[in-house]
């Protein structure tokens, strides 16, 4: 009686890469706001844009992520890590 063995296949898959987060800080409506790329509600207000930045920067230091830092004009003025 011969033996015969299957062979299985198993594939390994490489682990996703996540992305890094991209905060923003912009100016609306007298504001400042920081919120998250591809988050539609604001994570929170400012009155001053040294605050929000600040702010902006802790979370991305936590979370690995980056900073873009929005003109009062809308342009963008450059990104901190």
């Amino acid at each position: 009686m011969a033996e015969t063995k299957k062979e299985t296949s198993v594939e390994v898959s490489e682990p996703k890469k996540q992305k890094k987060k991209v905060y923003f800080v912009k100016k609306k409506e007298g504001r400042w706001q920081v919120i998250l790329k591809e988050g539609a509600k604001v994570i929170k207000y400012f009155d001053t844009k040294v605050e929000a930045t600040a702010y902006a920067d802790q979370l991305a230091e936590n979370q690995d992520g980056t900073v873009l830092v929005h003109a009062s004009k809308g342009k963008n003025k450059g990104k901190f890590m």
